[in-house]
């Protein structure tokens, strides 16, 4: 609002009233003294709020207006007093009681009798007022959604200058958005495409060919550090003010790669698995033909000069049994004899022994935070995994280093689950076995837990050292992860599920034996049912050695019709997996519904009668490929007796 009419800052009262008439009708004009009284009020202020002007003049404005001030009214007269003017935004009262905000001007004049008095013009800027409001609530909303959407979400105008940069998308880039903003988007781009963008939005607004606009489209981003990432990215466009305006929505695919590799891996290994458990099915029948050979030989010569090289070739059956116990491990098709154990105590007490198969030169810790480190697990099995990932340790310090194994409990959330989807919420107990050796490649460590792969020496290993560990963790419900770099060392931590309950010590039987032992027979009649003949005529030799009646069938149907015709067969000595239909499970349940007394003992390559379902098999009712004359002697007399 002009106020060159006031000039010089002198005037009588009739100039004065004058120059309100005469502007007045147009302006919010009102003439106060520092008392606040009214001596003049313009036809504009009748209109503004409501009071006449028979109905103002006399009154003090800040009581009639209700004014309330952005600062205290002592203020303002200071200024006027100092300054001769004063502006700002108040806020008065209308007659009908709403609130009017006005921007306001206040000058001082001082009349030719030497009065001061102050002329204050007001504009009523409600309408200002609200259109801003309304504008700060939509910045405001706008501000919330780039806060909280998931998705990092950008805005460009059309020559690629960063105008919105929201939450999300500074923790994706590691930038902050102070620092993008009014910068090329570009700058969030690895080469070629850094150098190409600004081409790529000329050339659509050249020609309106679309490459990424509309479409999702997966790219790669580069964060402020410099490393790069696979991201989703959908771009929208607008125009406002004539100018394009596009919104791109990205979407981190990091995570996602990395799940379904995670997942491509895992199919991997179960083939892989399903493979190996197979071989060391079918190898633990040629093993079992072999030894029980061997040993029926041995138990009929006399000792001489052959006797060695029997004992020789039956140690070697006997590794050749520790190779398949391996590659049925890694296929998760293994015996396991799972019994309460506190890890703390069960790793101490193995310790001894890791120390001196490691050697001087390996400084072994052991660290165990907290207590009640209960798991269900095959306790023999858990060390032999441990013993193995310390040897594969041990080879990596050729020249010595430390070896550090930590047990703590651990709580396995959603989002840890998220990036593997094969594990379960919950509480674990972690086993954390970490070296200082020369740690592996990436290469090495994609192939690292797979059988017979390995990267020592011809004739060092067998490759079957951390196959077997996997496929041990996986069996006991589990979870298996590496960590490694090369030159840093190694990390493999195992999850095991936490048990809420006092360990206890498991014995761990013995069933090593000698061929020439004096084994526990009987005179009763057992049923052999095997499909390959020669593990067959191995278990009827050496039932009848032992005194007992065999009767032999090559299926499970002609065995059911041998129980059918003879009811002295006191027990069934069956393999599990047999061909033609009927295995051998299948065959006990119909074999215990004629007979219902009936014993049974099952055997498997795969030694574990639990495969498929098959929880019925009691603890003691089944012996593994390949098994001792003893193991089966021991085992039957059990049963029968």
């Amino acid at each position: 609002m002009s106020h060159r009419f006031i000039s010089p800052r002198t005037a009588s009262k009739q100039v004065l009233e004058a120059i309100v008439r005469i502007m007045g009708g147009a302006n919010n004009i009102i003439v106060h003294g520092f008392n606040g009284i009214i001596t003049q009020w313009s036809a504009g202020c009748e209109n503004m709020y409501g009071w006449m002007r028979d109905e103002a003049v006399g009154k003090v404005v800040d009581d009639l207006l209700s004014t309330r001030f952005p600062e205290p009214i002592e203020e303002i007269h200071r200024q006027l007093r100092e300054n001769n003017s004063w502006q700002g935004e108040i806020t008065h009262r209308h007659k009908d009681g709403y609130d009017v905000d006005v921007a306001s001007r206040s000058m001082v004049v001082t009349l030719s009798d030497g009065e001061a008095v102050i002329i204050q013009t007001n504009n009523d800027i409600s309408d200002l007022k609200r259109a801003q409001s309304e504008v700060n609530a939509r910045e405001a909303h706008l501000r919330s959604i780039l806060a909280t959407v998931p998705e990092a979400m950008i805005v460009i105008d059309e020559h690629g200058i960063v105008t919105s940069f929201s939450t999300a998308a500074e923790k994706l880039f590691g930038i902050q958005a102070d620092d993008i903003c009014g910068r090329n988007i570009s700058n969030l781009m690895p080469n070629p495409d850094r150098d190409a963008h600004d081409d790529y939005i000329a050339r659509y607004i050249r020609t309106g060919e679309r490459r990424i606009i509309g479409y999702g489209r997966v790219v790669t981003g580069q964060r402020a550090d410099g490393s790069k990432f696979p991201m989703e990215l959908h771009v929208g466009e607008t125009k406002a003010n004539g100018e394009r305006i596009f919104t791109g929505f990205v979407r981190d695919l990091t995570g996602r790669y990395k799940i379904e590799e995670d997942l491509r891996q895992a199919q991997k290994m179960e083939a892989v698995g399903q493979l190996t458990g197979g071989i060391a099915h079918d190898f633990n029948n040629l093993l079992t033909v072999i030894s029980g050979n061997l040993e029926i030989i041995e138990a009929k010569l006399a000792e001489g000069p052959l006797s060695p090289l029997l004992r020789e070739v039956q140690e070697a059956a006997g590794d050749g049994a520790k190779l398949t116990e391996q590659l049925l491990a890694f296929g998760r098709r293994q015996a396991l004899n799972p019994t309460l154990a506190d890890l703390g105590q069960l790793v101490s007490s193995f310790t001894d022994l890791l120390r001196r198969t490691l050697g001087e030169n390996i400084d072994l810790k052991t660290v165990i935070i907290g207590s009640n480190h209960n798991v269900l697990v095959d306790s023999p099995q858990l060390q032999n995994a441990l013993l193995n990932i310390a040897l594969n340790a041990r080879d990596a310090m050729p020249r010595g280093g430390s070896l550090t194994t930590e047990i703590k409990r651990v709580y396995l959330d959603a989002d840890y689950a998220k990036m593997y989807p094969q594990v379960r919420t919950g509480n674990f107990v972690l086993i954390s076995v970490t070296d200082t050796g020369v740690g592996m490649s990436d290469e090495v460590k994609e192939h690292a837990f797979e059988p017979f792969f390995t990267t020592k020496d011809v004739g060092s290993g067998t490759g079957l050292g951390l196959s077997m560990v996997y496929g041990f963790v996986k069996q006991s419900g589990g979870h298996l992860q590496l960590y490694s770099e090369v030159g840093r060392g190694t990390t493999i931590r195992i999850y095991l599920p936490w048990v809420p309950a006092a360990a206890t010590k498991a014995d761990i039987a013995d069933t090593r034996s000698d061929s020439r032992d004096v084994l526990p027979g009987g005179t009763e009649t057992v049923l052999v049912v095997e499909d390959d003949g020669r593990v067959r005529r191995v278990a009827v030799a050496r039932l009848s050695s032992m005194g007992y009646k065999v009767i032999e069938a090559s299926n499970a149907q002609s065995a059911l019709e041998v129980l059918a015709e003879d009811q002295t067969i006191a027990l069934l000595f069956t393999d599990i997996v047999m061909p033609g239909g009927m295995t051998g499970d299948e065959l006990a349940k119909e074999a215990r519904i004629v007979r219902s007394d009936l014993k049974i003992l099952f055997t498997s390559g795969y030694a574990e009668p639990g495969l498929g379902g098959r929880e019925f098999a009691t603890p003691g009712s089944w012996l593994r490929k390949p098994y001792t004359a003893k193991d089966l002697a021991v085992r039957v007399r059990e049963l029968l007796d």
